[in-house]
């Protein structure tokens, strides 16, 4: 079929598409309301003219689509796979580089979502990336209605309950409206929609619902009540669960893989990789992918137990540790195993798979040449695509998704241990002092540049004078 006979047949349904050029290669990836309206008028003569659009429309030879329930689903999936695919006019055609992601800070003293362009190592959960901060944010504020959450910085709190609290529309912990523990219920909610478990969410509802109604709790059946009937209005707006409303059959990554390795088309695919600094922090990952979607509540690490820098030895930990009888309870198995490495790497994994008398297909992508490495029996086979295979760059994706989750534990870990190092060995410092002073300076290089009064106020004028002492 041709580009033109493509553009007739275009749905009039929410998705996202895809341009490509003559060699195949994905060279723009957008979303839409309306995929009919939106593509078409890529090729209108009356259109508006800008000359990176002229020169996109012109390597223009072919497109496809995938359809989906509303344009919120779209807004989802398109971040993906741009992230996938890195299309050169997604570049060229942003005046802004940066993506835009949802900062959570779950486990403060008081919870607030904002906007970032750097997701930062702090221990807050972060959700993107996203193209438009107009779109995702006028999506948050629908769902602010259902799940009231604070916007304050925790450095810039109202003394008395702000606007939006007297609307319904944050917690307003600051004028103990709300409690903590009631206000991170709420959010835990308000990310598992999210994250695509929206109809999971509304089964809880329903459930806690009955039982608060069962015990006379009608204030709280009421409450629950409402939040399930707004949640339901919400479905006529905007559904985040892109990975329940995705048909997988439509993803060409998924279904190219599928076909080369002789499997059902995987819906579920688990990243593997091993990071670590001369045999120091050694750390695994396991990050997951649905439907071809990085689901990240489903991500785990691992802290090798075994000393040294063998990757071989500290792959067959991790896998061996993946797939024990409790982790498989909770987790489930996956459709496809991905394993960052070559040879070694995937053998240790099939050999410890075996063992444990567990089938579950199983690759390995190399970094060097990206080839991909398929036990066959005793032997390998090994496998190079095209660099514009929609199946190499899901692959890709995957793999570097697994490292990059790796390096970040393992920095974790790394200044971990250099800090409580330094501040362990300061005499008269105990647990309580060291948590003061890294909640007051950040570090141990903060605290070496702190002067003394700042130690002082801190610690005490005592701890203040060995503190400095020490670190001179």
């Amino acid at each position: 079929m041709n580009l033109e006979e493509k553009l007739k047949e275009l749905p009039k349904t929410p998705g996202v598409y895809f341009h490509k050029d003559k060699s195949g290669e994905i060279i723009y990836v957008g979303k839409a309301a309306n995929l009919r309206n939106r593509v078409r008028q890529y090729f209108q003569k009356s259109r508006a003219f800008d000359p990176k659009t002229d020169a996109l429309v012109a390597e223009i030879t072919d497109l496809d689509w995938l359809e989906l329930e509303t344009e919120m689903d779209a807004l989802f999936v398109e971040a993906e796979m741009i992230r996938r695919y890195m299309p050169k006019y997604n570049i060229l055609l942003r005046d802004d580089k940066s993506f835009v992601y949802v900062r959570i800070d779950f486990n403060s003293d008081y919870p607030s979502i904002s906007f970032t362009r750097r997701p930062l190592d702090d221990g807050a959960k972060y959700y993107g990336p996203f193209l438009s901060k107009f779109t995702i944010n006028r999506a948050l504020k629908y769902l602010r209605k259902v799940f009231p959450y604070s916007t304050h910085s925790p450095t810039n709190m109202p003394k008395r309950a702000c606007l939006q609290a007297q609307i319904g529309l944050c917690p307003g912990l600051e004028a103990d409206m709300t409690s903590l523990s009631d206000y991170k219920k709420n959010l835990s909610m308000l990310i598992q929609y999210m994250t695509g478990k929206r109809k999971k969410l509304i089964v809880e509802i329903e459930k806690g619902m009955k039982a608060a109604a069962k015990n006379k709790d009608f204030e709280l059946a009421a409450s629950l009540r409402n939040k399930l009937f707004a949640l339901k209005r919400l479905d006529n707006q905007i559904i985040f669960g892109d990975r329940e409303n995705m048909d997988i059959s439509k993803d060409r990554g998924l279904v190219e893989l599928a076909s080369m390795l002789d499997i059902e088309i995987p819906r579920r695919i688990e990243g593997f990789d091993i990071s670590h600094q001369q045999g120091t922090d050694t750390v695994a990952s396991m990050v997951v992918f649905i439907a071809g979607v990085p689901d990240k509540n489903e991500y785990r690490k691992f802290k090798s137990r075994i000393p040294g820098n063998d990757d071989f030895a500290h792959m067959k930990e991790v896998i061996t540790r993946r797939f024990s009888e409790t982790n498989i309870k909770k987790w489930g198995k996956p459709d496809l195993i991905l394993i960052d490495g070559g040879k070694g790497q995937v053998g240790s994994a099939l050999e410890t798979l075996n063992a444990l008398s567990i089938k579950i297909p199983l690759i390995g992508l190399a970094k060097r040449y990206e080839e991909i490495i398929m036990p066959q029996g005793d032997k390998f086979e090994i496998i190079i695509l095209k660099p514009s295979s929609d199946a190499l760059k899901l692959l890709q994706r995957i793999r570097d998704e697994s490292h990059r989750f790796a390096i970040s534990y393992h920095s974790t870990l790394k200044r971990s241990r250099q800090t409580v190092s330094i501040l362990d060995s300061i005499p008269g410092i105990g647990n309580v002092y060291k948590k003061r002073l890294i909640k007051n300076f950040g570090s141990a290089n903060g605290v070496k540049g702190a002067s003394f009064d700042e130690l002082k106020e801190t610690v005490g004028e005592k701890r203040a004078r060995l503190i400095r002492e020490y670190v001179r």
